[in-house]
């Protein structure tokens, strides 16, 4: 009955959702699949658009995917501090090319389990970089706003980012997955953003009322 009542909400706030953003995409800057990776990656605990700001510096001082092989750590370090957790990031990003020179002859793997034993690369990773790279689309890259709109719209009765992945694909048909996900993110980012706010003149509220309540609890 959850599950039925579920996907029968989902299905009418995803509809409602493709109104307001019709045309959706990948709001990270990037080249090459590679770039994608690094780029999503220090995503992590920051916003795209600080993401950008330093990809754009970054990319350029670092033009091929052999020059994350030959770079020093600590001055690797200071090009992406901004992004925070860089000590992390730059051990997690410079470890990586290693593997995919080793491993993948320097072309990032386009296989879930291959991505995923990555240094720093948990699913929400994995599925943008398959969706974006390679058009592969093998789950709903779960971030802090899709995690919200789950937990507000309870579609979910978990708190974790995996299993709330989970939870969704069982609810809502393969197809639409991709779009979703970005659709969620951006109505985190544009109409029900983290910090306090009135959100019952929401449209997406009216579909389900309870989300009204909900909602300070969902963060």
């Amino acid at each position: 009955m959850k599950e039925r009542e579920r996907k029968e909400r989902i299905l009418k706030l995803n509809n409602a959702l493709k109104k307001l953003f019709p045309r959706v995409k990948i709001a990270l800057k990037y080249r090459s699949n590679w770039e994608l990776l690094v780029a999503v990656v220090l995503s992590a605990q920051s916003t795209d658009k600080q993401v950008n700001k330093v990809t754009e510096k970054l990319f350029k001082k670092y033009k091929k995917f052999d020059d994350y092989l030959k770079v020093n750590i600590k001055e690797f370090e200071q090009d992406i501090k901004s992004t925070g957790f860089y000590h992390n990031k730059a051990k997690n990003i410079l470890a990586s090319a290693k593997i995919i020179k080793k491993k993948y002859k320097g072309r990032v793997p386009n296989k879930m389990e291959e991505l995923t034993e990555l240094p720093g690369v948990a699913r929400k990773t994995a599925n943008i970089v398959l969706g974006n790279a390679f058009g592969i689309v093998e789950g709903i890259a779960v971030d802090t706003h899709v995690r919200r709109f789950a937990l507000k719209f309870d579609l979910t009765d978990s708190r974790d980012p995996n299993k709330i992945e989970q939870d969704l694909i069982k609810i809502l048909p393969k197809r639409q997955w991709m779009d979703f996900t970005y659709r969620a993110i951006e109505y985190g980012r544009q109409i029900c953003p983290a910090r306090k706010h009135e959100c019952k003149e929401h449209v997406l509220s009216k579909i389900y009322p309870k989300a009204v309540s909900i909602w300070p609890k969902a963060k």
